[in-house]
């Protein structure tokens, strides 16, 4: 049975308030951390989508300047201005602040209990870490948690790691085909470290270069293992994960494998018929790359069984689908829109 159809709960249920709002074509957002990447990111998307109004975009950095001063494929585009504070009227506010930022913020911000909150960083990712003061996120990946996150006022968008390695997996996990240690060798571009300058994101350090980082401990870990374990419950095998910073800018390359007794049509149908109503999760019969999935919200997975082992390659990019692009997704799904909308994304291949 697919995720989705097992999750999906009919939209009476949830009321019509927000239905009517996004039906006036007046969704609006405020954005706090305006200028970093995944800001950026998510201007790109909402200024294009037909059922929203962009209103703040906050930057303690760049409050008073034009947005298209800090992110210049805007100009033309926008004359919003960073402000230093929100408007006070979001229907829902994006966070895109660095991590522990958030959680902060909302600590001392009086947003009110009507406002839904989409927040980018890990700040609540982790059971243990999703309610603050009665406000309770839900892990926001649409295929893991559809109908939940239709339910909520809050939402911990998932991680641009835990994104790729997750969709690779859930199929199995749904099936109780998790049965050993799992092995995922990644890489990312060097958007996926933030706008912050550092020795490793400087242009002639990461040029011409690949090298590894956190290996066997990223902090994507926690939430990798805690979806695994939401569709099968027991699960207390390692997952042995290899991250890899790239020579390029976007995108994820995840190798995900392990020992399966599935045979190569059994998976493949497993993963076809898990993902047959996920609107940006498709799986090919075919080589996938990186240039396919760039500046969309496409997840691509390919699944091969070569020997004893079950190899998943999951391609995604990290500030879309892995970012501002499933926040997008997300506040559609809370606001009771069609999933896609504003999301039609195009790659460029050439």
């Amino acid at each position: 049975m697919s995720i989705q159809n097992e999750l999906t709960r009919s939209a009476s249920q949830r009321g019509n308030a927000p239905q009517a709002f996004a039906a006036r074509g007046g969704i609006k957002v405020g954005i706090v951390g305006g200028a970093g990447y995944t800001a950026g990111e998510l201007l790109r998307i909402l200024l294009r989508h037909p059922n929203v109004e962009v209103g703040a975009v906050v930057s303690s950095s760049s409050a008073g300047q034009a947005v298209s001063s800090v992110h210049d494929d805007l100009l033309g585009d926008t004359e919003l201005q960073f402000s230093s504070e929100l408007a006070g009227d979001e229907a829902v506010v994006f966070l895109c602040l660095g991590h522990g930022n958030s959680r902060a913020f909302l600590e001392k911000a009086a947003l009110p209990a009507s406002c839904k909150v989409i927040d980018l960083s890990n700040d609540f990712r982790l059971g243990a870490d999703r309610d603050l003061a009665g406000r309770e996120f839900v892990y926001g990946l649409p295929e893991l948690n559809k109908a939940r996150i239709q339910q909520a006022q809050s939402i911990a968008n998932p991680g641009c790691f835990a994104t790729a390695i997750e969709l690779a997996l859930l199929p199995l996990a749904s099936a109780g085909k998790l049965s050993d240690d799992v092995h995922v060798s990644a890489i990312t571009g060097s958007t996926g470290a933030g706008q912050a300058l550092s020795d490793t994101t400087h242009f002639s350090w990461r040029a011409n270069n690949v090298s590894v980082y956190k290996p066997f401990q990223h902090q994507h870990l926690g939430e990798i293992g805690e979806s695994l374990l939401q569709l099968q419950p027991g699960f207390a095998h390692d997952i042995h994960f290899l991250p890899y910073r790239g020579s390029f800018t976007r995108g994820i390359f995840a190798s995900v494998y392990l020992p399966s007794e599935l045979s190569q049509d059994q998976a493949q149908q497993l993963f076809q018929d898990f993902y047959a109503d996920a609107p940006f999760t498709h799986v090919s019969d075919q080589e996938i790359h990186l240039k396919q999935v760039v500046n969309t919200n496409k997840c691509l997975l390919q699944v091969q069984k070569i020997g004893r082992q079950l190899l998943v390659t999951s391609v995604l990019d990290n500030l879309v689908k892995g970012a501002s692009g499933q926040a997008v997704q997300n506040m559609n799904l809370l606001f009771n829109l069609p999933e896609t909308t504003g999301l039609h994304l195009k790659s460029v291949l050439f």
